[in-house]
């Protein structure tokens, strides 16, 4: 059995028809499977993709999408917060992907994409509980700006806002 290498998987933009739904599943699925998040979950994640739906703006908003053989196997959105910040929304990559280097991939799309378009700030919300996630945001410049104590996943976790102020990066 081969090794699979992260050049087998592609990167699109999106989104297309079905692929906001599809990230609805996959952030629902894995965060119930990894740390037992429920329907309180789940509701937050589809109050996410509807106002980025509603709000959104094929100028200044993205989804990055990672596939593999023709399946969705990670996600980031951009969000446009104002004239000049974005937030980070919905990033993932399966277990079976991560550690290949795709998240970097999809936060270095994410910071190209900033720049591009004029970003001086961006933002994001996570828990304590995503370990590389959060190493990842740090290496990139992101610092921890708000923590809080939290039962909003059904269960007690550290909130943590990280934020990136592109001048200093």
């Amino acid at each position: 059995m081969s090794l699979m290498t992260s050049d087998e998987i592609s990167i699109r933009e999106g989104p297309a028809p079905g692929d906001l739904g599809y990230i609805m599943y996959l952030h629902g699925d894995y965060y119930r499977r990894q740390h037992g998040y429920g329907l309180v979950f789940e509701s937050y994640v589809a109050q996410a993709v509807h106002e980025f739906a509603g709000s959104h703006d094929p100028e200044r908003d993205r989804v990055w999408l990672c596939e593999h053989q023709g399946r969705i196997v990670g996600s980031l959105l951009l969000m446009h917060r104002g004239r000049d910040t974005a937030q980070l929304r919905l990033f993932l990559v399966l277990p079976a992907y991560q550690g290949m280097g795709l998240g970097t991939r999809l936060i270095g799309l994410f910071l190209d994409f900033l720049r591009d378009r004029g970003y001086r700030s961006a933002y994001l919300w996570t828990t304590d509980e995503q370990e590389a996630a959060v190493a990842l945001y740090k290496q990139c410049g992101f610092a921890l700006t708000e923590e809080k104590s939290s039962t909003a996943f059904g269960r007690l976790l550290r909130e943590q806002r990280y934020e990136l102020v592109l001048e200093d990066y």
